[in-house]
């Protein structure tokens, strides 16, 4: 009989396929959030930078669990994206890969926010607000279009994607 694990196997991955319905749904409130947090913070006060903490864990999470701990991600995928249509199935890997970017920006917006550097934090929002917006408005994700940059140079090993030589034909950068 097997031993029950006090954390589950399947809680840890990133889908591969993406729904990029589900992926630009998340974009657009990782967008109005970003604009809230970069608004708030320029006309009513620094400590709204704050804001940026639930941004930062969202994207840790939905880079270590694809939507399953990320609230916005469970949103896209359970209740909005099925409303929008049927999915449109795209490869994974590009996808987590730009997740990670935006975990990392957003980590460095807490970061300065901690350590009082309230302009640089508000800069990269802005970038927040311009990369979600691309991503969620015009399907133009920049963090997929580096991950197939760095897949052409050969720094991303073809075996990490193979499905991934059809996105570099569709949205050659």
């Amino acid at each position: 009989m097997p031993v029950p694990t006090p954390f589950p196997r399947d809680l840890i991955g990133f889908p591969n396929p993406v729904n990029e319905v589900a992926a630009r749904t998340v974009a657009g409130g990782v967008m109005l959030l970003s604009a809230a947090t970069l608004v708030l913070s320029l006309s009513a006060g620094e400590g709204w930078l704050w804001l940026s903490v639930p941004l930062a864990y969202g994207f840790w999470a939905r880079v270590a669990t694809g939507p399953v701990l990320s609230p916005l991600g469970q949103l896209a995928t359970r209740v909005i994206a099925p409303r929008l249509g049927q999915p449109r199935l795209v490869p994974g890997p590009p996808k987590r890969f730009a997740q990670a970017i935006g975990a990392v920006v957003t980590t460095a917006v807490v970061v300065l926010t901690l350590i009082g550097q309230a302009a640089p934090a508000q800069a990269l929002l802005a970038i927040m607000v311009l990369f979600a917006g691309l991503e969620s408005v015009f399907a133009f994700c920049v963090g997929c279009r580096v991950f197939a940059g760095l897949m052409r140079v050969g720094l991303i090993p073809a075996e990490t994607c193979e499905a991934c030589n059809n996105i570099a034909l569709r949205h050659p950068v």
